[in-house]
């Protein structure tokens, strides 16, 4: 394969102004537009004081996340009606903190189905913005993903209904996702966690943990901090890092000393290289849902932004309390942040370890057929634009040349036609590519002339590329209409690394 190298970075001088930042914060359970909507868009603010990291308390017990009723009484079918408004909630001390939520819980309901059930979703739009709800990562038709061009006004609602096929079973999650508004409804708490079930679940009596990453950056008055220039440029990482809303909770690890722990990455920017020292982990599941086969001796994990996995945690041979940590990630910023530091996430409470070791995993979980050989070709390129204009840093980052135009389609595919897309990442930072309505198998990499196949065969809806990266994979769009691919940090994604496949 070719290699392809040109500068990447090229210079402005002058950038319009850009939209709102991207986050995906979390707290306690319980409580159409083009690319000129984007100019109308408040600017980037300068830097504001920020709460310190001590105002939100830490170190309560770990809590569960709030699962959204089932209403109907079919079997076979989840029936539910998800409201997205203001929420107002006391997080610090310092002052309120209005948010937005759904069902005024943050992070929204888990919604819980099982492969081969119908759901039926009724999103009721009560914020003073148009919205979506897009089902991150689920097999759904286009017309029921939420796709920006599909905006519920405010006071409006809409209905979404789809069937999940067999083979369906992973980890997902749904967040808004109107075009120029995205960023900011995400930072202001609408975002939630989605799991398909496989009735033949391998790991069905295992005790499973649900741990939602997220952060918030807020004002010393407890208001929602305004986006700076760093946000815009680099996506944006609040001073809390949360789990399941929470800062550094405290996870009783179960007595059996074994635990299948799935983990979103529901932060905007912020990657997350995961270690827990001393317990054992294994890699047994990705966006898309469990592998072929177990990859034992995990030191670390990384998750790009949007990215989920699946893991087995065995417990350390010694009792005592281990910290999961998010160290640093070298992912390219270019603004004058503060430099990265490894930041706790939760405390996890090992009791004694069992008198018997844990059992042999199964040496396979599920099968993963190759796509085939691909009928058709694309080449995306993530590149940026940055200005210095009037001593301020901002941004344009691109798809192929140019920003998203909500009236143009990139490509067109073909409904059933496998497809191989090469992602090339010509800008100074990580991106990670994400493609709306189905999952992909990532084929190999290339950086430097050198070409590494993939290390195993997995779905996924999301991969990272580091700057000077290609990656190649293998995708096949079963339902008709138009879909979105674009990086996800937000941000980028806002200003204008998005684009659009028509499937015919």
């Amino acid at each position: 394969m070719t290699n392809h190298t040109t500068p990447r970075r090229t210079f402005l001088t002058a950038l319009g102004s850009l939209p709102l930042l991207a986050l995906r914060p979390a707290w306690a359970q319980g409580m159409g537009h083009d690319m000129h909507a984007m100019s109308a868009a408040p600017k980037a603010a300068g830097p504001v004081a920020l709460a310190p990291v001590s105002a939100l308390p830490a170190g309560a017990p770990l809590v569960s996340l709030q699962k959204l009723a089932n209403t109907s009484s079919t079997p076979g079918t989840f029936r539910a009606t998800l409201t997205a408004a203001p929420v107002t909630l006391p997080l610090i001390a310092a002052g309120p903190t209005e948010l937005w939520a759904y069902n005024a819980s943050l992070p929204g309901p888990l919604i819980e189905v099982f492969e081969g059930d119908t759901v039926e979703i009724t999103f009721v739009n009560n914020l003073p913005q148009p919205s979506t709800i897009h089902w991150h990562g689920l097999p759904v038709p286009s017309e029921q993903d939420g796709n920006p061009q599909d905006a519920v006004a405010p006071g409006a609602r809409r209905a979404y209904t789809f069937t999940l096929p067999p083979g369906s079973a992973g980890t997902y999650w749904y967040h808004p996702h109107p075009h120029g508004m995205t960023a900011e409804q995400v930072y202001r708490g609408l975002a939630g966690t989605f799991i398909v079930r496989a009735k033949d679940d391998p790991f069905a009596a295992v005790p499973e943990r649900l741990l939602a990453c997220s952060d918030l950056k807020l004002a010393d008055d407890g208001s929602i901090a305004p986006s700076d220039a760093n946000d815009e440029m680099d996506g944006r990482e609040g001073q809390f890092a949360l789990v399941n809303g929470q800062r550094q909770p405290v996870l009783r690890f179960d007595a059996s000393g074994r635990e299948r722990w799935r983990i979103w990455n529901a932060n905007s920017a912020r990657y997350l290289r995961l270690s827990l020292p001393g317990a054992t982990l294994t890699l047994v599941g990705t966006d898309g849902g469990l592998l072929e086969q177990p990859v034992p001796g995990l030191t670390e994990l990384l998750l790009a932004p949007a990215q989920r996995a699946e893991v087995i945690v065995d417990a350390p041979t010694k009792a005592g309390r281990v910290a999961l940590v998010a160290g640093v990630y070298a992912r390219g910023k270019m603004g004058d942040a503060r430099p990265d530091q490894p930041i706790t996430l939760l405390q996890v409470d090992f009791a004694a370890p069992p008198a018997q070791p844990p059992t042999a995993l199964p040496a396979k979980l599920r099968a993963i057929a190759d796509l085939g050989a691909p009928q058709a070709t694309k080449r995306v390129v993530f590149s940026e634009k940055m200005s210095m204009a009037g001593g301020v840093h901002s941004m344009k980052f691109l798809v192929n040349r140019k920003q998203f135009d909500m009236a143009r389609m990139d490509f067109t595919s073909r409904a059933g036609e496998v497809e191989l897309w090469e992602i090339v990442n010509e800008s100074d930072m990580d991106h990670p590519f994400h493609i709306h309505g189905t999952q992909f198998q990532v084929t190999e990499s290339e950086m430097d002339g050198k070409v590494t196949p993939a290390p195993y065969r997995a779905w996924r809806d999301i991969v990272n590329l580091k700057s000077g990266e290609t990656v190649r994979i293998k995708l096949m769009q079963r339902f008709k209409g138009p879909r979105m691919f674009h990086c996800h940090i937000l941000e980028h994604e806002n200003a204008g690394m998005m684009g659009q496949v028509m499937v015919i």
